[in-house]
């Protein structure tokens, strides 16, 4: 993707033009955003999906005041008749389930496959949303069928309903309002308040983005580092020779306590410890997902990346599907183009040294990439 050609998806804009303006600063409407746009599932196969044990989903309904919330899976007798106002079927992660969601996904690539989370769709009747709140990350609201009345507002008071199961606002103030139809998309930062309310049958995709706080990320970082510390850090035993007698033995000795800290620095300060640890993470599979391993060609062609596999680099790695492997040279800058570009041409696959193209069959045989003209349905 060149980030410097203005793109109809952002208004005009370049991506680069609008990370400067708009990104994690201010909304942007965009009419318009994808022209002709349908939506990837008919209502039929949505709810079908729903029904599955492998697809997260949500069932919010409104009654006057009252809301109630069900999780999948949801079989299509648990659904309201389709003649009910006020409801919405929620289904997380569309793109790991359809490579039609996976390609509206890879539109949004100018930002950082580290920060993508997925595409979640949003069906409702007539009258149906699911409250005024705000996400403590970026969104783009991409109205895929219908319309659907936004107000939003930067909210000065997080204040919740009580007794309500979802985090609805309970003193929403609305600053600006606007009618999406089938195309248009908006654009909102983190923590700006929204609520969506469905004019007739409609579907919104919402494309969320990663935001982990910094106690999450270390305690995953502290976890994945602790796994190789024996190696990082080796194996020798606290010592105290010279110790004195002591005459509070319930006191952690000092010695104990400096040789604790040094362990945990030294297992810290490996080399690229906690570059590997972070990519790790970076590319974990979320929990619902599997995929089915494979048996490679003899001769390997061109690669795609199944849909559902993460993978990412930085200078001393290549990450996929929560591994780590070095790489330097040619061949990383051939893995690099995978994880970049998510497919590697046969004339790439053919310049890849030995032990690369072997990595590439096992990953194959993984079921993490197939051949070019597959699907990549695992």
């Amino acid at each position: 993707m060149d980030i410097t050609q203005p793109l109809t998806l952002l208004g005009g804009m370049s991506p680069q033009s609008f990370m400067r303006r708009h990104w994690q600063k201010k909304p942007l409407l965009v009419r318009g955003a994808v022209p002709a746009l349908q939506p990837v599932l008919k209502r039929a196969q949505l709810f079908e999906l729903a029904s599955r044990d492998d697809v997260e989903s949500r069932l919010v309904v409104r009654s006057g005041d009252r809301w109630t919330l069900r999780r999948g899976p949801l079989p299509r007798r648990s659904l309201p008749p389709l003649s009910q106002r006020d409801w919405t079927l929620l289904v997380q992660g569309l793109d790991l389930h359809l490579d039609e969601a996976q390609r509206l996904l890879d539109r949004f690539r100018f930002v950082p496959d580290a920060r993508m989370d997925d595409l979640m769709v949003s069906w409702a009747s007539d009258g149906g949303g699911v409250g005024p709140h705000f996400d403590s990350y970026d969104v783009f609201l991409l109205q895929a069928q219908g319309r659907r009345r936004w107000r939003i507002g930067r909210q000065t008071d997080p204040t919740l309903q009580e007794g309500v199961p979802l985090k609805i606002l309970a003193n929403f103030v609305p600053q600006e309002e606007y009618v999406l139809d089938a195309g248009d998309m908006l654009y909102l930062p983190p923590r700006f308040a929204h609520d969506g309310i469905a004019q007739g049958e409609c579907q919104t995709y919402s494309i969320g983005f990663r935001a982990p706080g910094r106690g999450e990320l270390a305690r995953e970082l502290l976890q994945r580092v602790a796994e190789n510390a024996d190696e990082v850090a080796g194996s020798a035993l606290y010592r105290d020779p010279g110790a004195p007698a002591t005459a509070t033995p319930g006191a952690v000795p000092a010695g104990l306590q400096r040789f604790a800290v040094e362990a945990l620095q030294t297992a810290l300060a490996g080399p690229l410890a906690l570059d590997r640890a972070l990519g790790e993470y970076l590319t974990e599979p979320k929990a619902s997902v599997w995929f089915e391993a494979a048996k490679a060609p003899r001769q390997l062609g061109a690669l795609v990346l199944d849909r559902r596999s993460r993978m990412m680099h930085d200078s001393a790695h290549v990450f996929l599907n929560g591994e780590s492997w070095r790489a330097s040279g040619r061949d990383a800058v051939l893995m690099r183009r995978l994880a970049d570009q998510r497919q590697l041409a046969a004339t790439d696959v053919e310049r890849a040294s030995p032990a690369a193209r072997g990595l590439l069959r096992d990953w194959y045989g993984a079921g993490w990439l197939h051949a070019q003209e597959e699907s990549g349905d695992g």
